[in-house]
């Protein structure tokens, strides 16, 4: 295991992976999106660390693990674009909500980075999105989900969404 190595992964801003292994096949680099358009990068736009993509270990080969990019940078701990957008993404939706009260808002609001990073809070903020969302209805629910399924950390979705 001591010659293994993490290869740079590309992903455009609003989070598509692109390509996981911008080093051991460049040929599937692309400068754009081809989901959404938007431009991608290799790596944190904070510290310039390479975003991590597939691991490589000599004399093993695995298929059918999709890549999916890390919702913050390995080296400086910061979220990624499409972390913070998707973040803010719920929070204007949860200012949409007329049926929750100004303070049920911002708690929902509150709620979000817990839920995106593992914390000791992730289990709080996760029975709070779970309790406003089940008042909510199904159609306001799908859309949290829609937005934030792919950066909320595998506790608070065990939580919120079994």
């Amino acid at each position: 295991m001591g010659n293994s190595w993490y290869d740079t992964a590309q992903v455009c801003l609003n989070g598509h992976p692109v390509n996981d292994m911008v080093r051991a096949a460049p040929e599937r680099n692309m400068d754009f999106c081809k989901e959404c358009g938007a431009r991608t990068i290799t790596a944190c736009q904070h510290c310039k660390a390479a975003i991590q993509g597939e691991y490589h270990v000599p004399g093993v080969f695995a298929l059918g693990f999709p890549y999916s990019p890390p919702a913050f940078c390995h080296n400086c701990g910061a979220a990624y674009p499409w972390t913070e957008a998707r973040l803010g993404a719920a929070r204007d939706l949860a200012d949409e909500l007329n049926d929750l009260t100004s303070e049920e808002r911002e708690t929902l609001k509150c709620s979000l980075d817990d839920l995106v990073a593992d914390t000791p809070r992730t289990a709080l903020a996760a029975t709070r999105f779970k309790k406003l969302g089940a008042r909510l209805g199904p159609v306001v629910a799908d859309s949290f989900k829609q937005i934030l399924i792919d950066v909320v950390s595998e506790s608070a979705k065990r939580t919120i969404w079994g």
